[in-house]
């Protein structure tokens, strides 16, 4: 019977970002050496030169790696559309979502060691990120066509912010389990979004000044 469905199987190239990016995350990049990112993998620690030049290229694989992942997922959703806008926007937050309880390691690394990266990758990284921001900035347009540009773009960063933060919401087990984790975080973000509704926020300051 064919298992044409079944997952590819992790590549040794994969399995090393795997481990490099937790531990970098948990001890930072100068606290980790080859021979430890080897012995995760269960390979030597010069037989990783086989497939990277060192820890830089390692780590420059992973950050402009995931900035390319989220680009190019943004812009699936995107093109598989929906029936509404809204719809686009639902899929790019649980997209999103995904990435950041899925891949905390990344969210640290980004965070910790951008600065360690070559200029020429860390620019990529500050290009791919851009349209990434701009991809979000016109979809939720679309869904609040009266909000003012500005405040879109805000809301989206502060949107990342959130979505972002999972690393550093508490020790595992203190949250909720990944499902309503996932459902809270999406509700969050619809909830940031909505704020930047203009006839929404402009209707209480309405409604109070009709009262006075």
């Amino acid at each position: 019977m064919s298992n044409a469905h079944a997952p590819a199987p992790t590549s040794r190239r994969e399995q090393i970002l795997k481990e490099a990016a937790r531990l970098f995350a948990e001890r930072g990049f100068h606290g980790v050496g080859v021979d430890e990112i080897g012995a995760a993998v269960g390979i030597s620690g010069p037989g990783l030169y086989r497939h990277f030049a060192g820890k830089d290229a390692m780590l420059a694989e992973l950050l402009v790696g995931i900035s390319e992942r989220l680009l190019a997922g943004g812009r699936m959703r995107v093109a598989e559309g929906g029936e509404t806008p809204a719809a686009v926007l639902d899929a790019l937050i649980g997209g999103h979502i995904d990435f950041a309880l899925d891949d905390r390691p990344l969210i640290t690394l980004h965070d910790r060691e951008l600065d360690r990266l070559r200029e020429a990758d860390r620019k990529r990284v500050r290009q791919l990120q851009r349209q990434y921001v701009e991809l979000w900035v016109e979809v939720v347009r679309q869904v609040h066509p009266g909000s003012p540009e500005s405040e879109v773009r805000a809301a989206v960063h502060a949107v990342f912010g959130l979505l972002n933060s999972t690393p550093h919401l508490g020790r595992p087990g203190s949250l909720p389990g990944r499902t309503e984790m996932a459902r809270l975080l999406h509700r969050l973000a619809l909830g940031a979004f909505g704020a930047v509704d203009g006839a929404a926020a402009d209707a209480p300051a309405g409604a109070a000044r009709a009262a006075g």
